[in-house]
């Protein structure tokens, strides 16, 4: 397996095999999971020099897909994402640390204007070179992020106790990369 020290150059994101996904819990009893299907992204730099790497991602928030329309429009709305009024969601990173074949990425996430920084831990799943020539490489990684730290505060009691929204909410990634041209 290539190792992450063998990378350099710059991998744009391939939407057709990159899921950024989330997963937050409905009634305090099951979990709604979805995603964002509209993005684009990069990450770059040496896999000698780890200072050296950054990873850019924005995000379509109304491509936000959790496969029920009347949920989907909800969350679309000004009760959460407000995708009229705040139409991308950004990532920056601002560190990479390599730890073997694993990396954390740390940057700061803006969902609706409001800036949080967050480490999110990556398994580099490997390196390949598809049927077409591309140089593809691949991660996974997840971590947990309060939606009420960006101001998706809305919610509603459950008569049982509880609300209907949990404030936690997973943040799921599955990337496929493709090397570009130098």
């Amino acid at each position: 397996m290539t190792a992450l020290t063998d990378l350099n150059g710059t991998f744009a994101l391939d939407p057709s095999h990159t899921r950024i996904g989330f997963v937050t819990r409905h009634a305090m009893v099951t979990k709604v999971r979805g995603s964002f299907d509209e993005f684009e992204g990069t990450a770059s730099g040496n896999g000698q020099d780890a200072s050296s790497a950054s990873v850019n991602v924005a995000i379509n928030a109304a491509s936000f897909d959790s496969r029920n329309e009347q949920r989907d429009g909800h969350v679309k709305s000004a009760d959460f994402l407000d995708v009229e009024k705040y139409p991308t969601i950004t990532f920056a990173s601002t560190n990479v640390a390599i730890n073997g074949n694993d990396l954390v990425v740390t940057g700061d996430l803006t969902v609706k204007d409001v800036t949080r920084s967050i480490s999110i831990p990556f398994e580099f799943t490997g390196a390949a070179t598809d049927p077409f020539g591309n140089e593809r490489i691949g991660f996974e990684g997840s971590t947990k992020i309060s939606r009420k730290d960006f101001g998706l505060t809305w919610n509603a009691a459950l008569e049982t106790g509880g609300v209907l929204v949990s404030d936690d909410v997973t943040l799921e990634l599955e990337i496929s990369a493709i090397k570009q041209a130098a």
